[in-house]
């Protein structure tokens, strides 16, 4: 994987304000927008929180953003900062977020810890040590949807609260428009996901995609994040090499293998996959295919055995082109704010 500066880019406009949002998912909402405001990486988010002796995993960010409950105060604080903002921007989020929580009894996000937990503490001024280390790479997130691109411009000018976000930025799919924790599975071999493995012909050492059992514990986790209308990031967020998303390899020995990469961006057309329903509506299958060549995912040679190799190759209708996908509830996180599968 390759490694990305954390470097603070120039901004020409002023950050999103989080005043007019009054329901938990307008908050959330309003931290996506941020996010995409601040232009920076989960990766790099953490590397700057990490600076400031904040503790503020990349899972835990895509966790917390992903849903529509309200994340704890120390969540907030430490995003907040990261991003780039003033202790006086600081403090007007803090305002709302307690303005909001007052009104609401929905439950707190990302819950399951004590206050050593980065979405927990109820104040901004004692912060955590950090207490999670790893070398961490991820795809930059700023695209959420034409739907998703309104609600950051109301924010942006301070026009009107942000909508909900659209339930289904895939089509056929049920996903959040700021993305969904998922598996993929071979729609042959259901029992199997897509995970990591290697090349078994041994010309291409690093990672790649492979069909694993799905029970696999030290497989990734699966994050499907929207890039356009049916076009998604698949992010992979593992438990040693951090997160990265998965590129089709055009040239050399990994030629048509997918590979997670860490140095992603929104406008890289071979991180970029259109999620089309395959075969009867009903059926809830698709194939998958990437942008950058308009091919098929397939399995190499249409194997059906433990650790084929998910590859791209002309659309046939085969059956090894299709897939199916279950949207999963997100990791459990431990009292360091560390998914239970990264913990291990």
């Amino acid at each position: 994987m390759t490694r990305m500066d954390g470097a603070l880019p120039e901004r020409s406009t002023k950050p999103p304000q989080p005043a007019q949002a009054s329901t938990p998912a307008e908050f959330t909402a309003a931290l996506r927008a941020l996010r995409t405001w601040s232009g920076l990486t989960y990766r790099q988010l953490e590397s700057r929180a990490t600076a400031q002796s904040d503790v503020l995993p990349a899972s835990t960010m895509a966790t917390a953003l992903g849903r529509a409950t309200l994340p704890r105060e120390r969540f907030v604080d430490a995003f907040t900062r990261a991003c780039g903002l003033s202790e006086e921007e600081i403090g007007l989020w803090l305002q709302v977020l307690r303005r909001i929580g007052a009104d609401e009894s929905a439950p707190s996000c990302c819950e399951g810890g004590d206050d050593q937990d980065v979405s927990g503490g109820a104040s901004g001024q004692a912060r955590a040590p950090r207490r999670w280390r790893r070398a961490v790479g991820l795809v930059s997130a700023a695209g959420i949807g034409a739907v998703g691109a309104l609600v950051v411009s109301s924010l942006v000018h301070d026009v009107s609260p942000p909508a909900d976000p659209p339930a289904m930025p895939v089509t056929g799919l049920r996903m959040l428009a700021v993305g969904s924790w998922a598996r993929i599975h071979p729609a042959r071999t259901p029992e199997l996901c897509v995970g990591e493995g290697r090349d078994r012909t041994g010309r291409y050492e690093t990672a790649v995609a492979v069909q694993q059992p799905c029970a696999q514990s030290i497989g990734p986790q699966v994050f499907l994040e929207p890039v356009g209308q049916d076009l998604v990031q698949i992010q992979w967020h593992h438990h040693k090499h951090g997160i990265g998303c998965l590129t089709v390899m055009r040239e050399g020995a990994a030629r048509n293998l997918l590979e997670p990469r860490d140095d992603c961006a929104d406008n890289n057309r071979a991180q970029q996959f259109r999620i089309e329903p395959f075969g009867p509506p009903a059926a809830a299958h698709f194939r998958i295919r990437p942008i950058v060549t308009g091919w098929c995912l397939s399995l190499r040679n249409q194997d059906t055995t433990v650790g084929a190799e998910v590859v791209q190759g002309r659309c046939s209708g085969a059956p090894d082109q299709d897939f199916l996908i279950d949207l999963t509830p997100p990791p459990p996180t431990t009292a360091t704010g560390r998914s239970h599968d990264e913990a291990g």
